[in-house]
């Protein structure tokens, strides 16, 4: 049985209280309500810049704040043990990582009900929470979400004053999924850490199953150290005392840091994953040869995870893949990473969706992209496309001196297309303002900047490219104010009647608009 952190009878009072508040207007309260309320939890540039300046993600307060919230919503830490928890964190792969445990434990154990909780969300917000690899759906996500609203409400008493009253967007969608699953008695949970890992929203659980780092490199979004011992031991900070703890391999620099993190957090093993042979003999459901890593880790994870709960030795990987394992690798998807989708309006497009925001990621992607089974495997007249997003804050023109050096040396085993003028055709530099009237749609909102921020920012990416490489045709370079307008000229090359080729990456909002305006949903979001 669940315990509550206050009184039982104190926390049903003050729910009373709330429903019968609430009581007149419970049937309007619909999944478009939630998302509208969830985005009034989001903070503008100005907040996140003094959050940055602060450090307050990675305060010492980070963590006992988000015990406070989870208390204040009725359970305690310790309940969270009931969820049966694979946490798994990284700077790149990890939601990959989550895809492939999430398929192999499915196919494994068909009874069992898997939970998955990832961030962030390509077009819906309920695809963060999903159960046996389905979103969970609107009016589930709409009863949850307005559950841990009112008890929020119902509870408002901190310790500390200065505590917001509502937790910010990710720590109260994480709170709406630890309710969901705790809720729907999930057997599993895969858990997708946010932002590091020692002072992420996600990091309560006391004694996950297993834990799980995926490859390490400078955060983007947070700078969390100088070095990448720094990062490697943020990313640590999930390994727990009698658990499990795993990593895939790493430079030798974070690989020292991951492992005395272990030693200290007293871990009952720290694994290093060496790829298993057969991994490389399977055709992965996730496209690109850096996921070979991610599915190593996936099988060594969920090998664990299922023997702890049989009560069974961890087999011998070295020897052989369960069938279930091979045909969970096999059939995993994770939308929006490296991704080819042919258009179903449009049979003349086909669209390369990687959400790669990174410069890891993004060399990755044009290894992907600029390869005989990708962008070469079409006709010789075929138009190709860059559809590019850069969030202000980071560096675009080191991003696209990144992507192009790798595209330049993928280049260069297929001649005579050995120029960069002779990959793309259109560069296109669009925001993630959804629409060309200006509006978002309300799962992709997004207030961190103002819309004159987003589209200096790639008029900004567009001088850049034309500096980078001033013999590509300056008319081929635009920026465009919304998503739609960015789809619209990727149109009007159709009247060539030709193929065209559009690779979209850079940002996974961007790639998330995109399935949504290009009405890519059906084929894009579809799970095996």
């Amino acid at each position: 049985m669940l315990k509550l952190s206050l009184p039982l009878a104190a926390l049903r009072s003050r729910t009373v209280q709330t429903r019968l508040s609430f009581s007149r207007t419970m049937a309007s309260r619909t999944y478009k309500d939630a998302i509208d309320t969830l985005n009034s939890l989001q903070s503008n540039a100005a907040t996140l810049d003094a959050m940055r300046a602060s450090g307050s993600r990675l305060s010492e307060f980070a963590i006992p704040e988000m015990i406070e919230y989870l208390g204040r919503i009725g359970y305690r830490p310790d309940d969270l043990n009931n969820l049966n928890v694979i946490h798994v964190t990284g700077t790149k792969g990890k939601g990959s990582t989550c895809a492939f445990v999430d398929s192999i434990l499915r196919r494994t154990k068909p009874d069992w009900k898997i939970g998955l909780y990832t961030s962030p969300h390509l077009c819906a917000v309920r695809e963060r929470i999903r159960i046996n690899g389905a979103p969970i759906a609107e009016e589930d996500f709409a009863k949850y979400f307005f559950e841990v609203w009112d008890r929020l409400e119902a509870n408002d008493v901190r310790k500390d004053p200065n505590t917001s009253p509502k937790p910010m967007y990710f720590r109260y969608m994480t709170l709406v999924a630890f309710h969901a699953f705790l809720d729907m008695k999930v057997d599993a949970t895969i858990l997708e850490v946010g932002i590091g890992g020692l002072h992420d929203s996600t990091n309560i659980v006391p004694k996950p199953i297993v834990t799980g780092v995926t490859s390490l490199g400078i955060d983007h979004v947070v700078v969390l150290g100088n070095t990448l011992a720094d990062i490697a031991y943020q990313k640590g900070g999930i390994y727990k005392e009698g658990v499990p703890a795993f990593s895939v391999p790493q430079p030798e620099e974070g690989m020292q840091r991951l492992e005395q993190q272990a030693r200290d957090r007293k871990a009952s093993s720290f694994v290093v994953t060496p790829l298993l042979p057969e991994i490389q003999s399977i055709t992965l459901g996730l496209a690109g040869k850096h996921q070979l890593s991610n599915a190593n880790l996936a099988v060594n994870l969920a090998a664990t995870f299922i023997a702890s709960k049989d009560g069974t030795p961890v087999p011998d990987l070295k020897t052989g893949l369960p069938q279930t394992f091979v045909e969970g690798l096999e059939r995993a998807r994770w939308p929006g990473r490296c991704q080819r989708v042919v258009d179903p309006k449009q049979p003349s497009i086909t669209w390369f969706l990687d959400g790669a925001h990174t410069k890891e990621s993004l060399e990755c992607c044009m290894e992907w992209f600029v390869s005989p089974d990708q962008a070469f495997d079409a006709a010789p007249n075929t138009l190709r496309v860059l559809i590019f997003n850069c969030t202000s804050g980071r560096s675009g023109k080191a991003f696209l001196s990144t992507m192009f050096k790798t595209v330049a040396a993928q280049l260069s085993s297929y001649p005579p297309q050995s120029a960069i003028t002779d990959l793309f055709d259109r560069v296109i530099f669009s925001t993630n303002v959804t629409y060309a009237d200006g509006h978002f749609k309300g799962d992709l909102t997004k207030v961190a900047l103002t819309e004159a921020e987003i589209l200096k920012t790639q008029r900004e990416l567009a001088e850049s490219f034309a500096e980078l490489f001033p013999a590509f045709p300056a008319e081929q370079v635009i920026a465009t104010p919304s998503i739609e307008h960015a789809i619209k000229s990727v149109h009007s090359l159709l009247a060539e009647g030709t193929e065209v080729q559009v690779l979209v990456c850079g940002s996974l909002h961007l790639v998330g608009g995109v399935i949504e305006v290009a009405g890519l949903s059906d084929v894009a979001l579809s799970s095996a």
